[in-house]
């Protein structure tokens, strides 16, 4: 076990208390859950014949069947199935009054569940036959938020803005709390993985058949997963007002655009420079703050090459969690999931070694956790890329600070 480095130089702006947490994904259940499977190093891998018979060979993340009672339905419902789940565990972790849940906010973000993007319409569209209209509870989930079976009348959002969505969900829950429009806000991002986009990142020629492995020299590409997560986001008065407990706190977030590619970082990362700046400010902090990052690290050769460039100049003392060697790439799910994960390291005083990472690439300067870690600093940060160009951070505190 390393102790990181000491002392930090700045205090932060006053940030959003964090009441409540759930997550799903491959490695477990719960936060808990899931940071114990990563720092015990377990493989969650799954052929992709669990996803469908059709599917090419390359595994994936799979969350616990369980998770989907009486069966996997392929097609969108599953993405409402596990956020309804995340959803669910962080309210009742918040227990929040009645008045505040008829009054909260919900957003939530969401890639691979928000079209109607399944192989029977895909194939029929692609034949020039009709389109096929199925339930749109079944197959078309762009209104996710509104889906959701909760009392509440406040705003409701979906975010579908590629990898970035989870990220920008909380991001956006932020905002609306720190402008007065919210007192508490639930918020998050979750993503079933199906066919298409399973098919999609293969034909990107991304995948990888073998366990990924972010930052490291022999990186083939990715292995996607599906999850979800969900924070119960709170102005600090209210919480302290009913003496809630506070898990921790979200003081910065930063959202840009290199428009470069549809699917490539700008060669600079200048989308994701702009945003980890935004943040930095946004929270009243410093890079040399930063306990630890959690990148967004794909295991792809150009994101890790561009990310892990940026971070090393930005950053450079910094130490650098990959998680997906351990989750997969949950897609709209990830910049949650990876919040989550960040709180939880934080509050526990651990952050577990990157999964799958062995050799330092020179052309990148970056090389993530090797062993477990502890922070001595009460911030960290978390990055996440997304195509088109999208860009998000996240700058969280440990709870009570």
């Amino acid at each position: 076990m390393h102790v990181m480095r000491e002392g930090v130089s700045s205090k932060a702006h006053t940030g959003v208390a964090v009441t409540g947490m759930g997550c799903v994904c491959a490695a477990g259940q719960k936060p808990d859950a899931v940071l114990d499977s990563l720092e015990q190093g377990r493989g969650c891998l799954a052929p992709s014949v669990l996803l469908d018979a059709r599917a090419l060979p390359f595994p994936f993340f799979a969350v616990d069947e369980g998770c989907f009672p009486g069966g996997r339905r392929r097609s969108a419902k599953d993405t409402l199935i596990l956020a309804d789940a995340v959803v669910h565990n962080a309210l009742v972790q918040a227990a929040l009054p009645e008045e505040s849940l008829r009054q909260m906010g919900i957003v939530l973000g969401t890639t691979a569940g928000s079209a109607l993007h399944f192989l029977d319409s895909y194939t029929a569209s692609r034949a020039g036959s009709p389109c096929i209209t199925p339930d749109r509870e079944d197959y078309f989930a762009a209104n996710l938020a509104l889906e959701q079976n909760l009392p509440s009348q406040g705003p409701r959002m979906t975010i579908t803005n590629a990898c970035t969505s989870g990220a920008d969900a909380i991001g956006l829950a932020l905002d609306m709390i720190q402008s007065g429009q919210c007192e508490c806000v639930v918020c998050g991002g979750a993503d079933a993985l199906s066919l298409v986009p399973h098919t999609g990142f293969a034909r990107l020629m991304v995948y990888d058949s073998e366990p990924c492995r972010p930052f490291d020299r022999t990186r083939k590409g990715l292995n996607l997963g599906e999850g979800a997560a969900a924070l119960v986001l709170e102005h600090v008065e209210h919480a302290r007002r009913r003496n809630a407990a506070i898990l921790g706190y979200v003081f910065g977030y930063g959202s840009a655009a290199d428009a470069y590619h549809f699917t490539a970082p700008h060669p600079e990362g200048r989308g994701l420079a702009a945003s980890i700046r935004t943040a930095l400010e946004h929270a009243g902090l410093k890079a040399s703050d930063m306990a630890f990052v959690n990148a967004h690290g794909t295991a792809t050769p150009e994101n890790d090459k561009v990310e892990g460039k940026l971070l090393a100049k930005f950053l450079p003392t910094t130490p650098v969690w990959a998680s997906k060697g351990g989750t997969g790439h949950t897609l709209g799910a990830a910049g949650a999931l990876e919040a989550v994960l960040a709180l939880q390291a934080l509050n526990r005083g651990r952050v577990p070694a990157s999964l799958g990472f062995q050799m330092p690439d020179p052309d990148i300067g970056c090389i993530p956790t090797q062993e477990l870690l502890v922070p001595d600093s009460p911030y960290a940060l978390s990055t996440s890329l997304g195509f088109g160009g999208g860009n998000a951070a996240l700058v969280l505190g440990r709870g009570e600070i």
